[in-house]
Parts: structure tokens; sequence; C-alpha cells
């Protein structure tokens, strides 16, 4: 047992002269701390990466890009139409930037006004202020920094009719429709939704400083397109509404005078956009009637299933409701495009 003690103890010795040398080196060790600093910097460097995404993820939330979208998609088509034909892209380039801007801005304060609500409803809790991840004052400021951005943009690169438009857009959703009709009035989204049909004019007016009949016309295609597509959503979400305390037609209305309404309003809108063949071509024409029909058919069919006491189904008339107003802006602006001779009014 000594023996072997001491060639274990020999054994332990003999390794121990490398292990310390290797420990008690100065540039192992320094190596080590420069590695775990380089560790921990990655990961501060990693969490401040991820809070900055998390911080603009939600500035940009506040915008609601998915409505700005469909804003962009009605001022393009009437920036054509004013012209008939693909204006200057850098002017198109600078109209859909301060659209952008200013539509932005209403959103962002829109958010601020209806930070109490969203925090009720299912469908907006997660929205920036309803979680807390953006103050108040931060969301205030954002929107009307935007909004001032918007109107110095526009009045500079496009024309000053088309800047004061964008202004009177963002007062009017900001305090006619998200501080008073809202929340008093079932009829809120019928008048509330003149601002969505502001960027038509908008759009128009940057091209020529004016606004043509044409742009009239569409800018009562989309006003009366907006009462089905938000009431086919609130059917969706009436319990939401209705918790919120926000009196939205399904909330304070029957069913069936719901889609009663939602019909008579579709067969408005298609009408008001048959209104345009005269100042299209034939294209137009050949596209925008049979969308129109196919609308108007589903319209009914809401309205059927309702009376007949079977679900409802008003999200199929809501997503249809974004393909038409896509499929009758995209044509009306490759109408513009091709040129081909207006139809022109009867006799």
């Amino acid at each position: 047992m000594e023996v072997a003690a001491r060639s274990g103890s020999a054994e332990s010795g003999s390794g121990s002269p490398g292990v310390n040398a290797r420990v008690g080196d100065p540039g192992v060790a320094q190596q080590e701390v420069a590695q775990q600093d380089a560790v921990q910097q990655e990961a501060q460097s990693g969490r401040v990466r991820g809070i900055l995404a998390t911080r603009v993820g939600a500035y940009v939330a506040l915008t609601k890009p998915r409505i700005i979208e469909l804003l962009l998609i009605t001022t393009i088509p009437a920036m054509f139409a004013a012209q008939r034909e693909v204006p200057p892209l850098t002017l198109v380039l600078a109209t859909l930037v301060g659209g952008t801007l200013a539509a932005g801005s209403a959103n962002a304060l829109n958010c601020v006004v209806d930070a109490d609500i969203d925090a009720v409803m299912r469908r907006t809790r997660t929205r920036p202020l309803a979680r807390h991840a953006v103050s108040t004052r931060a969301a205030l400021i954002f929107g009307i920094v935007l909004g001032v951005l918007a109107a110095a943009e526009l009045w500079l690169t496009t024309t000053w009719q088309a800047a004061v438009l964008a202004v009177v857009a963002i007062l009017f959703y900001v305090f006619v429709y998200s501080m008073w009709l809202k929340r008093r009035t079932s009829q809120n989204i019928v008048w509330g939704g003149l601002a969505g049909c502001m960027p038509v004019i908008i759009g128009w007016s940057a091209v020529t400083g004016d606004i043509g009949w044409p742009a009239w016309v569409f800018f009562g295609v989309i006003f009366f397109w907006t009462p089905p597509h938000t009431w086919a959503l609130a059917m969706r979400y009436r319990e939401d509404y209705a918790a919120a305390g926000v009196p939205m037609l399904p909330v304070v209305a029957t069913e069936r005078e719901v889609v009663r309404q939602i019909v008579l309003y579709s067969w408005a809108m298609v009408a008001c956009s048959m209104l345009l063949i005269p100042a299209s071509s034939w294209i137009y024409a050949a596209v925008a009637a049979p969308l129109g029909l196919w609308f108007l058919a589903m319209a009914h069919l809401l309205h059927a299933r309702v009376l007949r006491g079977t679900p409802a189904k008003p999200m199929t008339l809501f997503h249809l409701s974004n393909l038409y107003l896509t499929g009758i802006s995209v044509v009306w602006a490759v109408d513009s495009v091709v040129g081909l001779p207006t139809l022109g009014w009867p006799g």
C-alpha cells in the first residue's frame, strides 16, 4: 500500500507541472477572458437587437399596415386615370410615400383614442397600446410627427391640394370618426368611412391639382363599399364590439336588418362603379360588371342564409370585399395605362 501510494503520488506529481504551467500562463488566461467577454458582448448585442426589433415592430403596428395597403391600392388607379397614362414614377412614389405617412398618422392616433376599446376586444388586444408595448405619449407624438411629415412631403413633392386633403383626412378620421361618431351612433362607419375614400381624390389632385368627376365617382364606390365590408366583419365580432360599448350596426340591430342594409349598400356600390364606364374603355366594363355581379350574388347569399336561419358566414363577404376593391382598382389602373378610347356617355 505504501508503494502504491508513492507510485500514485509520483504519477500525480508528474502531470501537475504541465497543468500548472498552462494555468499559470498569462497568455492563456487573457485568451479565456477575451473569449468570455466576446460571448457576453454578443449576448448583450443580441438582447439590444431583440429589444430594438420589438420596439420598431410595435411602432409599425401602430400604423396598421394592412389598412394602408388597401388605401394605397385605391390611390394608384386614380393617379393613372387622371391622365389616362402612367404619370412620372417619381410623382407616383412621392404620393405613395406621403399617403403612407398620412394613413400611418391617422391610424396611430386612432390607436391612442381607441386604446381602452382595443384592450377589451379579442381581435385588437394585441395592438401595441393595448399590451403596453408603446406608451400613450410616445404613440401620440409618433402619430403627430407622421402627419406633419406627410403634409410637408406632399406639399413639396406633389401639389398643395394633395397636402391639404391629406391633413383633412387625418383630422376627420381622428376627431370626427374616432372621437365622436364611433362610440355614439350605429352609422359610425358610414360617415366615418369618408376618410377612407380620401386617397382617391388625393391621388388625382397630386397629378392634376384638381379633382375630376371620375375621382368623385370612385370616391362613391369606396363610400358604399365600406359599410358591407365593415358590417360583415362586425357580424363576426359582434360580442367584441358589444363588450367594448361600440354601437356597430350588428350590435344594435337584428341580423336581418344588418344583411338588408348590406344588400342595399352593395347595390349602390356596384351601380356607382358602373358610372365609371363612360370614362373608361371596354376593358374596365368587361371586368367591373362581372365583379359587381359576383359581389351582389354573395351579398344576397348572406341575406338568404340569415333569413333561413342557417350559419351566415359573414367573413366570406368580408374577404370578398377586399378582393372586389383590389380588382376594381387594378382594372381601372390597367384600363388607364392601356389608353384605349373611352366609351363616353350614350348618345
